[in-house]
């Protein structure tokens, strides 16, 4: 089973390079973020209609997960569990940023699709929200390898992991996507006992899923890694690969994000 994240930006601003992309690669599961639509606005008949199941979590103009899935989609549930009225700005979580749902194939998957927040500026309020909104992350995690599931945590985590995942790592240090806190909550969730899935399969530095639209980013290939597949033991056990799919963003019109994909022997 192929399956893929991505960051589209914006669904309706970029159907033809997700549809086109959908077209080529084919994926059997393909994990959504910033959708940018509410439900009810997501052109779902267009990936109906090319046989995927589709089920989204959206919110106007900003955010937003969708999953599309060539097999059947069970149990789904939106919204990241814990959510209470320390959220951010004083008020509760309603922003549409996490979807659950269980993939039936030859084996069942819990796949967990995420657009953790940006925390930026930090520190700040919105830099708190990130941090209880990955504490929260890390309850959920948890739950999932005491149930012993076979699960997968994917999407745009908003972390660049270690220094080695930035073309300059010293233009991000106090950027909220590489602050030592972000970083820290970030190794307590793997430190739970799950596989980095492209780390398991490539080491060393130069590998980005990100790059910005300003300054020539993409030209200079001044990237950074921060989507993610965080595998369970159970999940672990079945990964035959892991890329990220780079010549997709020198595409017309395309994403600052490009596909993470794994291979999995479902």
């Amino acid at each position: 089973m192929k399956i893929a994240t991505f960051n589209i930006n914006g669904v309706k601003a970029r159907i033809n390079a997700l549809t086109d992309w959908i077209d080529e690669a084919q994926p059997d599961v393909a994990i959504l973020q910033e959708i940018k639509s509410v439900d009810e606005g997501f052109p779902r008949e267009i990936f109906e209609d090319k046989g995927y199941n589709v089920e989204t979590h959206g919110q106007k103009g900003f955010n937003g997960v969708a999953l599309l899935s060539k097999f059947p989609l069970e149990d789904v549930t939106r919204g990241l569990p814990g959510a209470t009225g320390a959220g951010r700005d004083g008020i509760d979580d309603i922003e549409a940023r996490y979807i659950e749902a269980t993939v039936v194939g030859e084996k069942a998957l819990r796949i967990c699709g995420l657009y953790l927040p940006n925390g930026n500026p930090a520190p700040g309020p919105k830099y708190d929200y990130k941090l209880r909104w990955m504490e929260r992350l890390r309850a959920r995690a948890a739950e999932l390898i005491e149930n012993e599931e076979c699960a997968l945590i994917t999407g745009d985590y908003n972390i660049i992991p270690q220094a080695e995942d930035a073309a300059k790592p010293d233009a991000w240090r106090e950027d909220a996507l590489f602050r030592p806190e972000s970083r820290e909550a970030y190794r307590r969730i793997l430190n739970l006992g799950y596989t980095e899935a492209f780390r398991a399969v490539e080491a060393g530095g130069g590998h980005y899923s990100f790059w910005d639209y300003q300054a020539g980013a993409w030209d200079r290939n001044d990237g950074i890694r921060i989507d993610h597949f965080l595998l369970t033991p159970q999940c672990a056990d079945l990964l035959n690969d892991c890329w990220i799919e780079k010549e997709i963003r020198g595409r017309e019109k395309p994403s600052d994000h490009v596909p993470v994909w794994v291979d999995l022997a479902l």
